[in-house]
């Protein structure tokens, strides 16, 4: 089993433990809410990234499900009111 020839000096050693602190992680505003997003990543909650719309979001969706349930509702409504009425 290999031995070291010199004792590692203090210098030697706190340089190569100097980067194993941990740091405070950085965190920049969405420019489309201001919500706090850490940097170069997509808004979770507008789905904006550089100004642009690049992700769906869930509240998206669901907008986007009420909006096709309306239609839908809308389309069958004068389907039932003229289909006669059998007793």
């Amino acid at each position: 089993m290999p031995v070291p020839k010199r004792k590692t000096s203090k210098r030697r050693r706190d340089q190569r433990q100097s980067c194993k602190f941990i740091r405070p992680q950085a965190f920049a505003s969405c420019t489309n809410c201001t919500e706090p997003v850490s940097g170069h990543t997509v808004c979770g909650s507008c789905g904006f990234y550089k100004g642009r719309k690049v992700l769906v979001t869930k509240m998206d969706r669901a907008l986007k499900r009420h909006d096709a349930r309306k239609a839908a509702q809308k389309a069958a409504a004068p389907e039932a009111a003229s289909a006669p009425v059998q007793e």
